[in-house]
């Protein structure tokens, strides 16, 4: 077990544009049109398409096996007796080649008691490259409303009743399930996830996906927009859920804490990442990373990601550069 530098995971014919940016990140071939999302260190298939989705390691195994045969050294015993092989998060790089699609995650209780499946979808976004993001309701919206701009697809009501924010590189932004959202076009992001792939869409039209067939996650429109927050959020509510580059404080907000946390390392000269899971992007510079146990050194360069073991213990990061790291929740 060792730090493992990943390959790119792009699943191919996603339903909006975008690719480039994230192979101008990591320094690869151009994308084709459609692959806008990099899936990073994922055990989470596409929703009905495993394991299109999952990492594989460059000798084609996947990362999820690996993890549930050695749950103890990849994610650390404190983490297994509460959360057993499962890494709770999903990390992504993802390019907006156009506006995504209105659209909300549903919360965990609901995801189980509907779908039976183990998390909701809570998410953030670190922002690489500017734009604009709809985020939350800035008025009520009443049960039928919804459900007749959703019928209608009635694309200016719907972004007309959201807040609408401009967001440059190194802001933060908090997305909680059940708020709906949409990431402008020319965005570069690196989000963090509960580890589902759940999207109730209120949004289809001009996208290529099948939205009164696949939008509502099998169980129908009058249900899931059960899952959507309809009550509006004042600005300042909505500014408490965005992190502004250069503004001190944590980069979440506690309720974040648990479902996932992140760290912003800036290196000059050298750094130490402390033990557990994580799950790395560097942003920028060149880097050499060191585990606990005296291994060969890992080089990490602007675009690289990779994977951190619980068990290569505290991890030394040496060079000059800069690198999110993502984690896990810790253990309840």
């Amino acid at each position: 077990m060792t730090i493992l530098v990943l390959p790119s995971n792009r699943p191919a014919a996603r339903f909006y544009r975008g690719g480039r940016r994230i192979t101008d990140l990591r320094g690869e071939p151009p994308a084709a049109e459609y692959e806008p999302e990099d899936w990073v260190a994922s055990v989470t298939p596409v929703n009905g398409e495993a394991p299109t989705g999952q990492t594989a390691l460059a000798d084609g195994r996947l990362l999820a096996d690996e993890i549930g045969a050695d749950p103890r050294g990849w994610l650390g015993p404190a983490h297994t007796a509460a959360f057993g092989a499962d890494p709770m998060l999903l990390v992504k790089l993802l390019d907006a080649g156009q506006r995504l699609p209105v659209h909300a995650h549903p919360d965990g209780p609901w995801a189980a008691a509907h779908l039976g499946a183990s998390h909701g979808k809570t998410e953030a976004w670190y922002i690489l490259r500017p734009g604009h993001v709809h985020l939350a309701l800035a008025r009520d919206l009443g049960r039928e409303e919804l459900a007749a701009v959703v019928q209608r697809q009635d694309t200016a009501t719907m972004l007309g009743a959201m807040h609408r924010l401009e967001v440059g590189p190194g802001d933060v932004v908090h997305v909680p399930a059940g708020v709906l959202h949409a990431i402008g076009e020319g965005i570069l992001l690196v989000e963090l996830q509960e580890p589902e792939d759940l999207s109730i869409l209120v949004e289809w039209e001009g996208f290529a996906i099948d939205g009164p067939a696949k939008g509502h996650l099998g169980v129908g429109f009058e249900t899931a927009l059960g899952a959507v927050e309809r009550t509006a959020r004042t600005r300042e509510d909505v500014a408490a859920l965005v992190h502004r580059a250069g503004t001190d404080g944590p980069l979440l907000p506690a309720e974040a804490a648990r479902f996932f946390r992140l760290e912003r390392v800036v290196v000059d000269g050298s750094a130490l990442l402390d033990r557990g899971f994580a799950v790395v992007i560097v942003l920028g510079g060149e880097l050499e990373a060191v585990g606990g146990h005296g291994s060969a050194s890992t080089l990490l360069v602007r675009g690289s990601t990779a994977v951190l073991p619980h068990a290569e213990g505290p991890v030394s990061i040496r060079g000059r550069g800069e690198l999110l790291v993502c984690r896990p929740p810790l253990p309840r």
